[in-house]
C-alpha cells in the first residue's frame, strides 16, 4: 500500500487533532470538504487510471462468473439480466461498445469452457476489489495486517455473494412486475396503488447505491466498519458521480464534437476507458469522504491497536 493520506483519521488521531463533533458546522463543512480534497489529490489520479483499467479487464470475467453462478441454480437468463442492467447505467455511447462483446463471451462460454472461465474471472475479479481495499486502507490510514491469500478469499466471497443478491433482486423486480401488470388488468380498482409498484423501475439505479454501500463497508478496516463511523456518504457521492456522468458525458462529447477524429476506430474503447476514469476518481472520492468523517475509535487511544499488532483485518 502507498504512503496513507494525510488527512486519515489515524493521522489525525496521531496528530491530536480535534473530532468533528467539536467544530462549529460551518468549520465543520471546510474541515471534511479539506479532507476530502487533500486526500483525493495526494494519489486519488493514479487509483482512478488504475481502476479504469481494472474495470475494463474484470467487466468481462465478472459476468463469466455470474453466468456460471446463474447456471449453477438453473437461472441462465439471469446473467444477459445483470448485463441490461449494468448497461442501463452507463451512457449510450459505452453500452454500444461493451453490449454485443460481453453478450458473444457468455453465448461461446458452455460446459467446462465455462467454468474454467469462471476460475480464472474470480481470481482477475478479485483484483479490483482489492484494489478498492487498498484505497480505502490508505484513506482511513490503516495498514494490511493478513497474508493477501485471506483478503483474496474475502473478495471471492463478496463476488459470489453480490451475484447470489443480482439474482434476488431480479427476481423482486420480476416478481413487482408482474404483480403491477396483474393488477391493471384484472384488478383495475387497485390501480391508484399500482404506481407504488414502480420502483421496479428505479431498480438499476438502487442496485448500484446499495451494491456501492456493501462495497464500502465491506473493504472498510474492521475498526471502522464496526464502529458508527458512516459509510453511506461514500457510497451516495460515489452513486451520484456515477450517474451524474452517465448523464452528462453524452453531452460533453457532442460538445466536444467526439473522439472520433483523434482516436478513430479506437474511439469507443477511450470512452469507456475516461468513463471509468471518472467513477474510479468517485469511488476514491466517496472513500476519502466516509475517512474524512470517520473518528479513530475510543479503544485504539490506547497503545497499539489491534490492526497494528496483525490481530484482525
Amino acid at each position: 500500500m502507498t504512503q496513507p493520506s494525510p488527512e486519515s483519521p489515524e493521522a489525525r488521531h496521531r496528530r491530536g487533532r480535534p473530532a468533528l463533533s467539536r467544530l462549529r458546522p460551518s468549520v465543520r463543512a471546510i474541515e471534511v470538504a479539506k479532507r476530502v480534497v487533500v486526500g483525493t489529490f495526494n494519489d486519488g489520479f493514479t487509483h482512478a487510471g488504475n481502476l479504469a483499467y481494472l474495470s475494463l479487464l474484470t467487466l468481462f470475467p465478472f459476468f463469466i462468473v455470474a453466468a456460471a453462478i446463474a447456471r449453477a441454480f438453473g437461472r441462465s437468463d439471469d446473467s444477459v439480466h445483470a448485463v441490461s442492467a449494468f448497461l442501463e447505467t452507463v451512457p449510450a455511447e459505452v453500452a454500444s461498445v461493451l453490449q454485443q462483446p460481453i453478450l458473444d463471451v457468455l453465448q461461446a462460454r458452455s460446459g467446462s469452457l465455462l467454468w474454467l472461465g469462471a476460475l480464472v474471472g474470480l481470481w482477475t475479479t478479485t483484483g479490483f476489489i482489492e484494489t478498492v481495499r487498498s484505497i480505502l486502507r490508505q484513506a482511513y490510514g490503516v495498514p494490511f495486517s493478513r497474508p493477501f491469500w485471506e483478503y483474496r478469499l474475502g473478495s471471492i466471497g463478496l463476488i459470489v455473494g453480490s451475484v447470489v443478491l443480482l439474482m434476488v433482486a431480479f427476481s423482486l423486480q420480476v416478481v413487482l412486475v408482474g404483480v403491477e401488470q396483474l393488477i391493471y388488468r384484472a384488478l383495475p380498482f387497485l390501480a391508484p396503488y399500482a404506481a407504488y409498484l414502480s420502483i421496479a423501475k428505479l431498480f438499476p439505479a438502487l442496485a448500484l447505491l446499495l451494491a456501492l454501500y456493501i462495497l464500502f463497508y465491506t473493504l472498510a478496516p474492521k475498526r471502522y466498519r464496526q464502529s458508527g463511523c458512516p459509510k453511506w456518504p461514500g457510497a451516495v457521492a460515489t452513486a451520484g458521480v456515477w450517474i451524474g456522468t452517465t448523464q452528462l458525458l453524452p453531452l460533453t462529447l457532442d460538445m466536444l464534437g467526439g473522439y472520433d477524429r483523434t482516436y478513430g476506430s479506437l474511439a469507443g474503447v477511450m470512452i469507456a476507458l475516461f468513463f471509468f476514469y471518472i467513477v474510479g476518481l468517485g469511488v476514491v472520492i466517496g472513500g476519502e469522504l466516509n475517512a474524512a468523517l470517520a473518528e479513530t475509535p475510543e479503544a485504539a487511544l490506547e497503545g497499539p491497536t489491534d490492526e497494528e499488532k496483525g490481530k484482525v483485518a
